[in-house]
């Protein structure tokens, strides 16, 4: 149905924040969403944004490659069921994905993860926060780079050097990409990457 790769590059944190981050640009597409400001995971956020993202060294940008078979895009002939069926595959990646990045939270200490999109954790159009209540989840809910102001084209193209592809006339593409982000101040053992993260 579909192969998974991950590619994974480090940067320093401070040139990732100057080089690649542009919140006043990617605002304006969140606000586009229907998840702005009915997510916990989307903006517009209570807390201070610099400030999360201050005291961190090194950042891995992980990004997911979903390469997928020709039968599956073969399937989807209309608009509708490509959407459905990448919603649904991306779902069962990050599934996986997520718990990856969580772990490796664990075994490095006050570190923080950046989900690849938005959250996962609720049906949609059940999170609390549209009805003004606290999240469900808050030890498993994280945020997405691009909720942050990262430019996940200029991330993925520089640092990954894979090019995003997007749907054409409503069908799928050869592949999809999904990028997440781990903030650290350390060093990750490459074992750990590969465990988190192998490339086939």
């Amino acid at each position: 149905m579909y192969l998974i790769n991950n590619f994974v590059s480090n940067i320093s944190a401070t040139d990732y924040i100057t080089n690649y981050r542009d919140v006043s640009k990617f605002i304006v597409f969140c606000k586009q969403c229907n998840k702005y400001n009915n997510c916990w995971a989307c903006p517009p956020y209570d807390f201070d944004m610099d400030g999360y993202l201050s005291g961190y060294e090194s950042v891995y940008i992980i990004g997911t490659k979903i390469s997928l078979s020709e039968n599956v895009r073969l399937k989807c002939v209309e608009a509708e069921i490509s959407r459905r069926t990448g919603a649904g595959i991306i779902a069962d990646v990050r599934h996986e994905l997520d718990k990856q990045l969580l772990k490796l939270e664990s075994k490095y200490p006050d570190s923080k993860a950046f989900f690849a999109g938005t959250c996962h954790l609720c049906p949609d159009n059940d999170c609390t926060r549209i009805k003004g209540q606290l999240c469900r989840y808050p030890d498993k809910i994280r945020h997405s780079l691009e909720s942050f102001g990262f430019d996940i084209a200029k991330t993925t193209t520089d640092l990954l050097h894979i090019e995003l592809k997007w749907s054409n006339n409503g069908l799928l593409p050869e592949y999809l990409t999904l990028v997440s982000g781990f903030f650290t101040n350390y060093s990750i053992d490459n074992q750990d990457i590969k465990e988190c993260f192998p490339h086939n």
